[in-house]
């Protein structure tokens, strides 16, 4: 595993791991649509093999086991030990849902064994995308089906530039980062991942940007409190050490910020990714 994906490796383990498995409710919640619509782009039936790449806690291995159902299989994979050990609570009950603590870009899988490839956001944080698409690709089988989300265009997605940018205005700047680099928006650019999905070996490729709507019952007030815990403000108030007035000041800022959608939403752009393998 390269340096890049140690660095990986670490933050979702040991920092936003246990954050997500703490937050799980709301962020499965908030996330729904997105997951909702990469199992619907999937296809997936009863009996087939399916491969979920970046699991995380576990939500899209619970919902293809449930369509696969017990004649079927999912191997669930990600690379923080932390959400693996949710993951596998979670998917219990369903002893056809496999979940590994593996990085998908170089696990040994087997070769042309894979009905159907998923993934929620799990495909952004790959040191080598393309080595990872290839590897990827051998475990598929012949005609099978690909079916991945990613966020956006940056702009397009104020529940990261939101809170980034009223954490700034209170805090500093922390230090910039690449976002082109393994993170939640490397992959942003429609053409260029598919073009690398081309290169891997992949058939029948379409990649299409989504306007989304993002919804949690308590609405701009509970996506404030959410993003005080993950994502951009939730980094900047670690890194400067903020008290507890800043932090509420961060808070009642974005909670205004997020009010001028509706109070229940906030607009997303989902790029969604479908392939065959040829």
């Amino acid at each position: 595993m390269s340096l890049a994906n140690h660095e990986q490796e670490e933050f979702w383990t040991n920092n936003a791991g246990p954050t997500w498995v703490a937050y799980e409710g709301p962020l499965d919640a908030f996330l729904a649509p997105v997951l909702d619509g990469v199992i619907a782009r999937a296809g997936l039936q009863t009996g087939q093999s399916v491969l979920d790449i970046g699991c995380g806690t576990g939500g899209s291995a619970v919902q293809a086991g449930h369509a696969v159902g017990p004649d079927g299989t999912v191997l669930a994979v990600d690379i923080s030990a932390t959400m693996v050990a949710r993951a596998r609570e979670r998917t219990a009950p369903m002893p056809w849902t496999n979940v590994a603590l593996s990085d998908a870009a170089d696990s040994p899988f087997e070769a042309a064994h894979f009905d159907h490839v998923i993934s929620r956001f799990g495909v952004m944080f790959f040191a080598d995308t393309q080595a990872a698409f290839e590897n990827i690709c051998r475990a598929m089988k012949p005609g099978a089906t690909l079916s991945l989300a990613t966020w956006g265009q940056i702009p397009a997605n104020p529940w990261f530039t939101l809170p980034a940018q009223i954490a700034k205005a209170e805090l500093g700047a922390p230090p910039k980062s690449d976002s082109d680099a393994p993170g939640p928006f490397a992959l942003r650019d429609l053409a260029k991942t598919c073009a690398m999905l081309d290169r891997a070996g992949f058939t029948d490729i379409d990649g299409a940007a989504q306007n989304m709507q993002l919804t949690l019952p308590g609405g701009a007030a509970e996506i404030a409190a959410l993003s005080m815990h993950v994502g951009p403000a939730a980094g900047t108030i670690k890194h400067f050490d903020a008290d507890l007035p800043a932090q509420a000041r961060i808070q009642a800022t974005m909670t205004d910020a997020f009010a001028q959608f509706d109070g229940h939403t906030i607009p997303a752009e989902i790029n969604f990714f479908t392939a065959r393998k040829s």
